[in-house]
């Protein structure tokens, strides 16, 4: 049984006047229509869950588990909020993520939820020697997993101008995934919001949210 999993990392995360969210709907209406009626389809709002920061509490419970020491039971809490979430991403192997532009990368509790499943030995693993290229890790989730993401932005970043060095966020969030194993990736853009008429990028968006629900409803 397959199951799709969906992030979504916008701070208003219910809103009726995001653009991201609206062509997520529209993506997720799709999809639904076309999906296998035995999928299983969950999502997480990562702005109303506890999604854990590497903060010092972390790495002091990371480092009395490499040495077989007892946790503090706030310690122990965090490792398990943690585990829960990473268990639950790797349940998965299909992802949609949501989520605005913000300073040209993601939100940050994108960012923390990232480094709650990129975990050495759980989702990739370091390897010795390293490869011809000096890669030195090997994904663990290459076992034809997706990831469609969808993104509104006030700025255009597909010009292949200035700005277009300036967007990390779709970049950096397809490294993570490659590095995992997972290297079918796909970007829904949402672009211009700023100054194009607001309806033209919607439709835009719709057109390219419903070839993507197409696809991943498909495999």
């Amino acid at each position: 049984m397959s199951k799709l999993l969906i992030i979504n990392a916008h701070p208003d995360f219910d809103s009726k006047t995001s653009a991201s969210l609206d062509v997520f709907n529209y993506f997720l209406k799709v999809y639904k229509e076309k999906h296998s009626n035995d999928e299983v389809i969950e999502q997480i709002n990562l702005y109303d869950e506890e999604v854990p920061a590497l903060d010092k509490n972390v790495l002091s419970a990371w480092s009395k588990l490499a040495e077989e020491k007892e946790l503090t039971s706030q310690e122990k809490e965090v490792t398990d909020r943690m585990n829960t979430l990473l268990k639950q991403f790797k349940s998965a192997n299909k992802y949609v993520i949501v989520f605005p532009m913000h300073n040209f990368s993601i939100p940050s509790k994108l960012k923390d939820y990232i480094d709650n499943i990129m975990i050495a030995r759980e989702t990739f693993k370091y390897i010795s020697p390293p490869m011809s290229n000096g890669r030195a890790s090997v994904g663990l989730l290459d076992d034809r997993r997706s990831v469609v993401t969808i993104q509104a932005s006030g700025s255009i970043y597909t010009n292949n101008d200035f700005y277009t060095e300036l967007e990390y966020s779709n970049k950096f969030l397809k490294s993570m995934f490659d590095l995992m194993g997972i290297e079918d990736f796909e970007a829904v853009r949402i672009q211009g919001t700023a100054f194009l008429d607001r309806n033209e990028v919607l439709q835009k968006g719709y057109k390219d949210a419903e070839e993507q629900a197409l696809k991943l409803a498909a495999k």
